[in-house]
């Protein structure tokens, strides 16, 4: 089997973890120059669609606030936000069902475990974390304590592997904003803090 992924070093090193079996032939590319079993475009958010040339292939698109409607149909979107690609069990959506089972295949081969969502803004897990670092912002602008208190707190109550706030700088803010902003548009609930908007337009 043969894929090409397209993706920055972060994605590179956490797609590498994830393990590759030896049946297994992985290029990291920024272009189609040659056929593949599958493809990977970990930079969608960042870069846009990579792999316009491929219709009749699986591609796995890092796609977590766009739906699958703004996708082509061969598609499957991933969570590969930074921290979620490292994870046991990823998180994927095909529209096509075609396309749903063989990039099943692929990831079976690949022997990484995953789950299949909603064609949702967020999905599940990125939603659930967005709104977590969103609280934690209302509870620093309220001057509850501070970050690094915040994350101590979740990280011995809860035990994440993260507190809120080292979870927005891995993620990156912007895109925990513009999942916010996001959902939102349909849920008020999502509305994004004061303070998390302050410090994104001041950085």
């Amino acid at each position: 089997m043969y894929i090409i992924v397209k993706a920055n070093a972060q994605q590179k090193e956490a797609f590498l973890l994830k393990g590759v079996p030896e049946e297994v032939q992985v290029d990291f590319l920024d272009r189609t120059e040659t056929a593949a079993d599958a493809y990977f475009d970990l930079c969608y958010e960042e870069e846009g669609f990579a792999f316009t040339d491929v219709t009749n292939k699986p591609v796995f698109v890092n796609a977590v606030i766009d739906c699958a409607d703004k996708l082509p149909v061969n598609c499957i979107r991933i969570n590969g936000w930074n921290g979620f690609l490292k994870r046991e069990v990823i998180e994927i959506f095909a529209t096509d069902s075609q396309i749903g089972t063989d990039g099943m295949k692929i990831l079976e081969t690949l022997h990484w475990k995953y789950q299949t969502v909603p064609d949702v803004p967020g999905m599940i897990a990125a939603r659930v974390i967005a709104m977590i670092i969103n609280e934690a912002y209302f509870g620093l602008g309220d001057e509850i304590s501070t970050k690094k208190e915040i994350d101590i707190a979740m990280k011995l109550g809860t035990n994440y592997p993260y507190g809120p706030f080292e979870w927005s700088e891995k993620i990156g803010l912007q895109k925990i904003y513009a999942l916010l902003k996001k959902l939102s548009e349909k849920d008020e609930r999502y509305a994004v803090a004061p303070a998390l908007e302050k410090e994104l337009h001041n950085k």
